[in-house]
């Protein structure tokens, strides 16, 4: 299918007419009519229903409009895709959460750059949900989350356990800071925690919350991995007798991509994962 349809199709939901639609792809309203009858034939079916107030989507335009948004964001992958860069002998595109970038994507980068120099390789931080779509609909080859999605064809493995402790500021005393760790960390927390379910303070990053419980006192829930130093210089202290929390940390990638080179990719970060293990004990 020609992508300008499909462009053509968003952009008529976007502005709610096909002469504003023309406007903006600066071609005729006649084109742009054309493209959506075209587009009607090879679905077999009716998209808009168009009047004086606009165009408007039927059911199936509305089915569609997944399946348009899927179609550009893959074509614009292959734009970036391709060409290789010169010298490369393939590319991969691989993904982390925010909170998981450093240390372990960080050296993960390092050791696939050590050990395969000749590979392209594309890096992305974001949500889960954004990371889940990607790897979805092809866009992505493997990521590392904290609450994987399970569909068929997607392969979840445990890569480390971690865990969430709570800490608080040997230098300020202060409030309570509740950190959004997701969904199981919520409902965990409310049930064990209940006198700090409600908060004055409540932070969704990770890093942020971290930097001003540092810079202002208080306690919270962090990663055992992330506060250890600083447990190890007496700026901050486990709070005795707290509950712990599990937060494992997850690789998630679509078997039909386990091609030889993404295993040795995977054994790679596997291999980084152990490493990573094993100074966390230390």
């Amino acid at each position: 299918m020609d992508i300008n349809l499909a462009l053509t199709f968003l952009e008529i939901i976007r502005t709610g007419s096909f002469i504003q639609a023309a406007e903006r792809l600066h071609i005729t309203q006649t084109t742009v009519t054309a493209r959506i009858q075209h587009l009607e034939e090879l679905l077999n079916c009716r998209l808009f229903i168009r009047n004086r107030s606009g165009a408007k989507l039927t059911e199936n335009g509305k089915r569609f409009v997944t399946h348009a948004s899927q179609l550009v964001q893959i074509w614009e992958m292959a734009r970036k895709d391709l060409p290789l860069p010169i010298g490369s002998i393939d590319l991969i595109t691989i993904g982390g959460e925010i909170s998981l970038w450093n240390p372990l994507l960080l050296n993960w980068l390092g050791a696939i750059r050590s050990h395969l120099p000749s590979l392209a390789i594309r890096a992305e931080v974001g949500e889960t949900r954004t990371l889940h779509q990607k790897l979805e609909i092809g866009a992505m080859d493997a990521a590392l989350v904290h609450q994987p999605d399970y569909w068929p064809g997607m392969q979840v493995e445990q890569l480390l356990e971690e865990k969430l402790v709570l800490v608080r500021s040997v230098r300020k005393s202060g409030p309570y800071i509740y950190v959004d760790w997701g969904d199981d960390f919520n409902q965990q927390h409310n049930t064990a925690l209940a006198e700090y379910s409600h908060n004055q303070l409540s932070l969704n990053l990770g890093p942020l919350a971290l930097h001003y419980l540092l810079e202002n006192g208080g306690s919270g829930y962090f990663r055992t991995r992330v506060v250890q130093q600083y447990i190890n210089e007496g700026i901050l202290e486990l709070v005795p007798q707290a509950p712990e929390f599990s937060y494992p940390i997850y690789l998630v990638y679509p078997r039909n991509k386990l091609s030889t080179l993404m295993t040795e990719v995977l054994t790679v970060l596997k291999t980084v994962a152990i490493e990573e293990a094993n100074w966390s004990q230390r």
